[in-house]
């Protein structure tokens, strides 16, 4: 069985900054890839940035050049660092994590339960 436990999300003033963590525990074989969605109110949720077991990342471009995305293989820990926050980024952020679990043939995903980024003055 694997846990992820998310955290790091509030509200912060527009220009401000957040960074979320979410960490992967149990029995893990591998993880391949790690991520962060979200999801805001009465929209579909999107990939914001995702990062391989390689070190490759990716983001989407409307977070380019603000958001980090990082990752500590030793923890099983992956972090997204928000700078220069807007209004818009507002919404439930989600952590995935694809692995691979001991004992298990196939790999899956795993999803966190969200934690809410608000971006207000």
């Amino acid at each position: 069985q694997v846990q992820l436990v998310e955290s790091g999300g509030g509200l912060v003033q527009p220009g401000g900054s957040l960074r979320l963590s979410c960490a992967a525990s149990g029995s893990i074989s591998n993880i391949y890839s790690m991520a962060w969605y979200r999801q805001a109110p009465g929209k579909q949720r999107e990939l914001v940035a995702r990062i391989l077991s390689g070190g490759n990342t990716y983001y989407t471009d409307s977070v380019k050049g603000r958001f980090t995305i990082s990752r500590d293989n030793a923890k099983n820990t992956v972090y997204l660092q928000m700078n220069s926050l807007k209004p818009e980024d507002t919404a439930v952020y989600y952590c995935q994590v694809v692995l691979k679990e001991v004992g298990v043939p196939s790999v899956r995903d795993y999803w966190a339960q969200g934690t809410q980024v608000t971006v207000s003055s």
